[in-house]
Order: C-alpha cells, then structure tokens, then sequence
C-alpha cells in the first residue's frame, strides 16, 4: 500500500513580486514536502479580514510521505525561508507568503498547532475557487460535500478575479526520467530503497535475480573455484533481464526502477577474478555493455562497513556471513572508480549512514528530497 497522502494547500501572497513568491513556494514544497502534482490557475483578491494589499491566490495537490505535523514543520520552515516574518499583531497582515493545508487525505485531525480540515476553508471563495478548479469532487471529512457544491453553498460574497499570469509545475520524477537505477555495496538497501519508490510512484520495478544463481553459495565456500563461473552466470543474467526490461519500457516511456546497474558486474568480477579471468570477462563485459539501456539516473547508496555488516547480519542470509568489512571497503572504492570515470553515467551518491529510511519516514522523505534535487545532466551517448 502506497505511503502517499495526497494533500491539499493554499497559498497566498500580497508583497513585493507575488509570482515569484508563489512559485518558490511550490518548488520548494515539492523538493521538502512532497510532488506537486496540481497547480490551480491564479486568481486576485482583495485582503480578507484587513485592510492591506490585493493577494495573489492558488491552490495546490501534492503527495506526501510526511505526517501533517511534519508538513507544518516544513510549512513553516519554507515560509521562514521565503522571508515571512514573525506576526507582529494578533490579527491578519500582510505578507511575503502564507501556506495552510487545507486537507490531508480524509483526515480529521485537532491539536492546539493544528486543525485538519482547514476550519475557515469553506468560508473563503479566495480558497474554494482554486481548490474548485483542481479539486472539485474532493469530499471534504467534515462536511461529507464535494468542493463544488461547498462552493455553491459558500456564503463569502467577496470577488475572486482570475489572472492570466500562469504558474509552472515541477516536474515529477516521471517526467524527468525514464529510467532510474539504485546501486550500493552489500547491504546497503538498495533494494528496499526501490521497492519502496516503484511503490509510491508507481513504476515498474526490476530485481536482481540474485537469490536464484546457484553459484552464489558455493562462491562463498570456494571462491576461487567458482569465482569466474558465479560472475559469468550474473553477467548473463543482468544482461538478459536489463535488454528484456529495458528496451520495452523505452519504447513505452513507462518510468522504470531497479535495484543494480550493470556496471555492477564488472566491479565485483574485478575483486573476485585472477588477472588472466578479470580481461577475459572484461572483454565480455564490454561487448554486451554497448548494447545495455543506460540509467537516465544512477544513484549510489553509501554506507559506512560496521553499519553494513549489521545490515548483513539482520538480513540472514547464511553465505553472507562471513564478509569482512575489508571486502566491502574493497567493493566501495571500485565503485567510485568507475563512477568517477564513466562519464556517460548520470550519477548521484547518497549517504545513507546515518538514515533509517525503511522505518523513519522523514529520512526517507529526506532522500526523496535529496532526488529532487539532483540536477539532470545532459550527456552525448
């Protein structure tokens, strides 16, 4: 089941250049709170509730993994950045920008910082008009109405003129690429990273096979015997499954997700291989690497050894056990050799040490954040 909360806010500005306070808001919820994936036209209304400058109004659907607490954390935090400052008296005053949640998913929540639905929301046409337009069979937790019909029954008589002035939405993680692969060393959750966005995006996922090479266990009983046959059923395999999966979801455009890339191959034959078997594999390696779909995004999952090795450990898998933390600071550093070097890759690293992201959902709000963020390089294949 999804962990997305689809939410909406409003927002609103009435100083200096309102557009652009407008759409640094809706860049910067969507990069720290969650995709925005509806921006409502914007509409002009005089102040509500005092007298100051005509406002700039939207309203806005996004999707969160984040509680409704934390969105208001980040809420303020944005505004805080936008230069909103501290009110300076009890009642209503101009301002850079003002964000409020309106709703998250059908909840009802109450607490002295927050209330869920928007208490005053169905009593503004400066709200319900965009909301209206983005929104309209929502049914609002309290009410038990559509927008469109609490609109109709809204008692605020005060005019809500539409701009012509247009607002940009950023771009999804589908709309920026077609393919995304997340790499790391052995244990550094990769996997559990992919399953977790395929999930909430919605994406076709891809698996390593791993668990079905019988090689693999006896490599770790007898790796110099079966070194060179475990590395050359993997690369087989990747090469496979990478061509079956990729090359249709290319013709598809459909947003693809997987758990390794097919350089991985070479790094861990180049650990494991004598010299003479490592430029054998490596001339295999390259003739099927010309003919691989490259990640439009290839993201490098960095985990400190001890914290790898407790990964290991938890997972349980009986031939893994007796890896050392000098393999894995060995497997480490060939990755970022041939990152570094491989200058068609599209690549980020992300440190994840220090983040549980499978069970803390503001640290992997933060890698979500983190992703967004990356900016998209444009390579001559």
């Amino acid at each position: 089941m999804s962990s997305l909360k689809k939410t909406y806010l409003s927002l609103g500005s009435n100083l200096g250049n309102k557009l652009e306070h407008l759409q640094n808001a809706i860049n910067a919820i969507h990069t720290q709170i969650g995709s925005v994936l509806k921006v409502s036209s914007v509409y002009k209304t005089s102040s509500w509730g005092f007298s100051g400058n005509d406002f700039l109004n939207i309203c806005i659907e996004i999707q969160t993994v984040l509680s409704s607490e934390d969105v208001l954390q980040e809420i303020v935090s944005i505004e805080k950045k936008l230069g909103r400052m501290q009110k300076t008296t009890n009642g209503y005053e101009d301002r850079v920008i003002d964000i409020d949640i309106l709703c998250y998913k059908d909840e009802v929540f109450f607490s002295e910082a927050l209330i869920i639905p928007h208490p005053k929301m169905l009593e503004r046409n400066f709200v319900l008009v965009p909301l209206n337009e983005i929104a309209s069979n929502f049914i609002h937790p309290i009410q038990k109405s559509s927008i469109s019909k609490c609109l109709k029954n809204c008692i605020d008589r005060q005019e809500v003129k539409l701009c012509s002035a247009q607002l940009i939405k950023p771009k999804s993680l589908r709309e920026h690429y077609n393919y995304i692969a997340i790499e790391g060393n052995i244990g550094a959750g990769k996997t559990s990273l992919a399953e977790m966005l395929a999930n909430d995006f919605h994406t076709k996922l891809v698996l390593e096979r791993f668990a079905e090479n019988p090689f693999l266990p006896k490599f770790y009983e007898d790796k110099q015997r079966f070194a060179f046959l475990l590395e050359m059923s993997f690369l087989t395999d990747r090469y496979q499954q990478i061509n079956e999966n990729l090359r249709k979801c290319k013709v598809s455009r459909s947003f693809t997700i997987s758990d390794y890339y097919f350089f991985k191959s070479l790094i861990f034959a180049k650990v494991t291989l004598q010299k003479e078997e490592f430029q054998l594999y490596k001339n295999i390696f390259e003739i099927m690497h010309k003919e691989v779909v490259k990640p439009d995004l290839f993201i490098y999952l960095h985990q400190e050894p001890e914290r790898l090795l407790e990964n290991i450990k938890k997972r349980g898998r009986i031939f893994e056990q007796n890896i050392n933390v000098s393999y894995l600071e060995t497997i480490h550093n060939e990755y970022l050799t041939y990152i570094n070097a491989a200058n068609y890759l599209n690549f980020a690293i992300i440190d994840v040490s220090n983040l549980d992201f499978v069970k803390n959902t503001k640290d992997y709000n933060l890698i979500l954040t983190k992703i967004k963020s990356i900016k998209k390089k444009m390579i001559l294949l």
